[in-house]
């Protein structure tokens, strides 16, 4: 066992007391043992439930002959921080906690890997760490939050919390309404109830292969959810038995497996920043266009929140993850050979899924529409590409030409929007927030559910070399790169320029010559960083672009 340089002969006495001094047992250290990397903590929503997760993973490792070990991975809620500094810390701690987790594997020489994660960045850096150390693993998450109600009747969510806000800014709702919506659009534990960012990826974990079907989507107050953790635990003895590791599973067909089912739920444009981060740590390069490629071919049957009405739970009674990866699997649209954490095929995995609601998960000859969920967009504004949620942007909207109203932060464009400053037509242009000149690409939720909340999401585009919350709808057009802080044209853009997206065609373009950005290029000034110290000063100095998956180098 990998685990035997700790464990076994003279040389490892020393490590044995300190073993001991743990209260393990002889015994207990004869088995294998498993790291359990759980991401519990008090200030998360999705993560609060995590302890009772860990104690049934650990449960199944018992049963199955194992001996587990838990350590604690850090996560932000993207909620809570969001509007904020706070923001600027939540695309960085994915490879902190990428980082970390390699940290505490390498130094006590675990033999197999249970992931805990449930929200944004949790699960993209663990599943980072996974492919990056290569042992035995497998992900169970905590689970998505049941849907709000309000006295209405209506089902609301956090999306709707954040529009909410817009609303009455534009004196469309007063404040016993806005405080309705504060007590009701987060109902329980678990990663917010719509296909935000959190969801979208313990879906994609799932159709990845990582994780057991179920893991995207059963909610977190279910009882399923622990009976599902206790498979995780007893599963993983499997895979350190057979030495099924993660790059085993995680292949390029694998990649474009999870590709299809992103372009096939609606998921959030984040999963375009960490599917190439995941990959790139299983030494696979995943290009933009790629996404392209895939949602030409892949029709999008689901349109749950923010792009339509239904909820993870209404997913999950729908047949889940599994029953939309049949479907696509029917129209030859995925690799159902590849392996898969169950040790079997996933066509195997798939066998006797069944749709039980179309009206959630639409049939093939009934899609959203015959293309994914996500285009990637290309134009003089971004020669390296940006990327928008399509399936939540109303028609009227897929193209648009307006002219720029240009801020060089967030904060700014907000009091502009809250203000009553930005009128229909126009194209709110959101610069020096990417990943090097934020630093930390914050989310732009505050401002699109502004925009959404006064009622100018049909009429109002909105371009950031930032990115948006999987809880965004509208024309919001994300990652532009190269980014303004490293000489991208989005940083060229001034106030009035006409801008053209056009998301069909796959472009966006600005209505400036050649000649006259040649001129502008000239006499722009690259900023100073926005930090000078710390973590987010360092994580500047070494981030790539949007386009790469914002990845360290």
């Amino acid at each position: 066992m990998r685990s035997d340089v700790v464990k076994k002969g003279v040389p490892a006495a020393p490590n044995r007391s300190l073993l001991y001094a743990l209260g393990y047992t002889r015994e207990e250290l004869e088995r294998p043992l498993i790291g359990v990397v759980c991401s519990y903590n008090e200030i998360v929503p999705g993560h609060m439930n995590l302890d009772k997760i860990a104690d049934a993973v650990k449960a199944g490792i018992r049963s199955a002959g194992g001996t587990p070990v838990e350590f604690p991975a850090i996560a932000v809620c993207d909620g809570i921080a969001m509007g904020h500094v706070g923001m600027k810390y939540s695309l960085v701690t994915r490879d902190l906690i990428a980082d970390s987790t390699e940290a505490m594997v390498m130094a006590h020489q675990f033999d197999g890997l249970v992931m805990i994660p449930n929200c944004d960045k949790n699960v993209p850096g663990l599943l980072m760490a996974a492919a990056r150390l290569n042992i035995p693993a497998i992900f169970v998450s905590g689970g998505p939050m049941l849907a709000g109600a309000l006295g209405s009747g209506r089902r609301t969510c956090l999306s709707h919390m954040f529009e909410a806000v817009g609303s009455y800014y534009a004196g469309k709702l007063d404040s016993a309404g806005l405080e309705e919506y504060e007590e009701n659009a987060c109902p329980t534990c678990g990663s917010c109830s719509g296909m935000y960012t959190a969801n979208s990826m313990n879906c994609l974990t799932e159709a990845i292969g990582m994780a057991l079907c179920g893991n995207g989507t059963i909610p977190a107050v279910y009882s399923a959810r622990l009976r599902l953790a206790k498979r995780t635990g007893m599963q993983i003895m499997k895979l350190v038995e057979q030495n099924i590791r993660p790059r085993d599973i995680m292949s390029e067909a694998a990649f474009h497996n999870a590709e299809a089912v992103d372009m096939a739920l609606g998921c959030s444009t984040n999963t375009m920043l960490h599917l190439p981060a995941i990959a790139h740590e299983c030494g696979i390069a995943l290009s933009l266009d790629t996404a392209n490629e895939i949602s030409a071919k892949t029709p999008n049957l689901c349109h749950l929140a923010p792009a339509g009405d239904a909820y993870m739970e209404d997913l999950e009674r729908a047949g889940g993850v599994r029953a939309v990866m049949a479907q696509l699997a029917e129209a030859g649209l995925l690799d159902t050979g590849v392996l898969t954490c169950t040790g079997g095929t996933l066509a195997e995995n798939l066998s006797g899924a069944v749709n039980k609601n179309p009206a959630v998960i639409r049939p093939l000859d009934n899609p959203y529409s015959p293309t994914g969920g996500i285009a990637v967009l290309r134009g003089n504004l971004a020669p390296d590409g940006c990327v928008v949620k399509q399936s939540a942007v109303a028609p009227e909207m897929m193209v648009h030409t307006g002219p720029a109203r240009v801020f060089d932060c967030e904060d700014d464009a907000i009091s502009a929007i809250y203000a009553g400053k930005i009128t229909a037509g126009d194209v709110v242009v959101i610069r020096y927030e990417g990943p090097r000149g934020g630093p930390g690409m914050r989310e732009m939720l505050n401002p699109t559910s502004a925009i959404a909340g006064m009622g100018l999401d049909k009429d109002v585009a909105l371009v950031t070399d930032g990115r948006f919350s999987g809880a965004t709808r509208g024309a919001s057009i994300g990652h532009v790169s190269p980014e303004a802080a490293a000489g991208g044209p989005i940083g060229l853009v001034r106030e009035g320029d006409l801008i053209t997206v056009d998301i069909p065609a796959h472009s966006i373009r600005l209505h400036v010559d050649e000649q006259e950005l040649a001129r502008r290029k000239a006499v722009w000034v690259r900023p100073k960083p926005a930090v000078s110290g710390g973590y987010l000063a360092r994580y500047a100095r070494l981030v790539s672009s949007a386009d790469r998956g914002a990845i360290l180098e």
